[in-house]
Parts: structure tokens; C-alpha cells; sequence
């Protein structure tokens, strides 16, 4: 187990490659602008975002790895292989929360440590944002890693020649990915501004979980691979408008009150 967490961690900084890198921070940008995050008001914003991709990460190797591995193990006691496989939308539930509450609580401590930084007096939009620029750190920091892997495979190329278009969407999952971190998190921010922390991380990580919940319905055959594609694409913009609406509902509504005829 100790090998398989390691190497999934040092995987993360493996074959770097500066068009993976420098792709992952433009996709990350154009899902981070919107919510307007005072990164050059506010310097601690950057702690939170470098802290964040990286307690994540660590979170996912060292803490949700061994608890998704031991539940695979609990699970395998009580059910043979055959039943587990014919009841895999079922069984692959328990896993797939883990990852959700657990990539989701990682990303909400640096929120957490804004939060007291503030004297526990955020702002709903400030916490909002500052949740934003969690989520799209470690969402940047996922997209690199895939993207590096990618690139270092030197299959991409051979794949565009046979495959066409469709050797892309790896680039199109991960650019709603990143959106869907980036709201995600966004959510989480917001709800612990508003003093109800924990009902959002809840939020958060079943809107996670449901996202990670796409390879279950891949691997039940639910779902084609093309189709796993547009539901990822459709939740992550469904989610990414609802954390939209909530950073500028209150702006909108000024603004329609000052040009609305009294």
C-alpha cells in the first residue's frame, strides 16, 4: 500500500512539461476570473491557493487512498467479485464519497485559516471567491498532472492522425474539471461565510462525489466514454452558475435597482 500512495503522490511532479503547465494555469484562469478573487488585495489568497493544492493532493494519497483501499477490502469480505461487479453502481458509492469528503475537507482547511484570519467576519462574496481560488489550485494543479502525463506518453500525436478530434478529450474533461473544483470549493467558502460551514462542505463533497461517480456508470456501462464527457461538462457548468449566481446575485440586483424606473 506504502508503494502505491508514494507513487501516486511523486507522480504528481513527474515528466513536467511547460505546455501541460502552461495549459492547465490558462484553463484554470478562465474558470477563476469570473468569480474575481482580490488576489492583489488580498495576499493571504495566495497562501490559500499554493496550501490547498498541495494539502489536497496529500490528502488524496496518504488519507484517501488507504481508506478507499481498506473499503475495497471490506467490502470484498462480505461480497464475492461476481456480485460485487453486478452491483457496481451499488458498491462503488462508498469510494467515491470518500473521495469527495475528503479532497473537499483538504481544500477547506486553508479556507478555514482565512476564515479565522478575518476574526471569523467574512464577507459571503469574499469567502466565496477565496473558496474559488482553493478549488482552482488544486484543479490546476490535477490538470498539469494529467496533461504531463499526456505529453510524456508521446502517444497524443499518433492518436490525433487515427482518432481525430477524439484524441482530445482528456484536454476537454479536464478544462470542466477544473471548473468543477473550482466551484466546488467556491461553495464551501460561501457556506462557511454564511456560518453554515459544515451543511456546505457536505454540499460540496456530494457534488464531488457526484462528479468522481461517472466512472462507476463507465464501468457499469452506463454511460459511453462520450457520454461521461458531457456529464462532467454539464455538471461541472451546472455547478459552476450556481456558485456564480450566489458571487453576483446581490451586484445584479443593485444594479437593476439603480436603472429600474421608480
Amino acid at each position: 500500500m506504502l508503494e502505491q500512495i508514494t507513487t501516486f503522490f511523486t507522480s504528481f511532479f513527474a515528466h513536467p512539461s511547460s505546455f501541460g503547465i502552461g495549459l492547465a494555469l490558462y484553463f484554470g484562469a478562465i474558470w477563476l476570473i469570473p468569480y474575481y478573487p482580490p488576489l492583489f488585495k488580498q495576499a493571504r489568497l495566495w497562501v490559500v491557493m499554493v496550501v490547498s493544492a498541495f494539502l489536497a493532493l496529500a490528502a488524496a494519497s496518504f488519507v484517501q487512498i488507504p481508506l478507499q483501499l481498506l473499503a475495497g477490502q471490506a467490502i470484498g469480505r462480505l461480497w464475492s467479485q461476481e456480485v460485487i461487479m453486478s452491483r457496481i453502481l451499488l458498491f462503488g458509492i462508498p469510494q467515491i464519497l470518500l473521495s469527495g469528503l475528503v479532497q473537499e475537507g483538504a481544500k477547506m482547511v486553508p479556507l478555514v485559516w482565512y476564515w479565522r484570519r478575518e476574526d471569523k467576519r467574512l464577507n459571503p462574496k469574499l469567502g466565496l471567491a477565496a473558496g474559488a481560488a482553493a478549488g482552482a489550485a488544486f484543479g490546476i494543479f490535477e490538470a498539469q498532472w494529467v496533461y504531463n502525463r499526456i505529453f510524456a506518453s508521446g502517444l497524443l500525436w499518433g492518436l490525433l492522425e487515427t482518432q481525430g478530434i477524439l484524441a482530445l478529450v482528456g484536454f476537454w474533461e479536464r478544462f470542466f474539471v477544473v471548473a468543477a473544483h473550482t466551484a466546488f470549493s467556491a461553495l464551501a467558502g460561501y457556506g462557511l461565510a454564511k456560518g453554515k460551514g459544515w451543511q456546505f462542505y457536505l454540499v460540496a463533497s456530494g457534488l464531488h462525489a457526484l462528479l468522481n461517480y461517472s466512472a462507476v456508470l463507465l464501468a457499469a456501462g452506463v454511460l459511453t466514454s462520450l457520454q461521461v464527457e458531457v456529464y462532467v461538462a454539464v455538471l461541472a457548468i451546472g455547478v459552476t452558475a450556481w456558485a456564480l449566481w450566489l458571487r453576483w446575485r446581490k451586484t445584479l440586483a443593485d444594479y437593476e435597482s439603480q436603472v429600474s424606473p421608480v
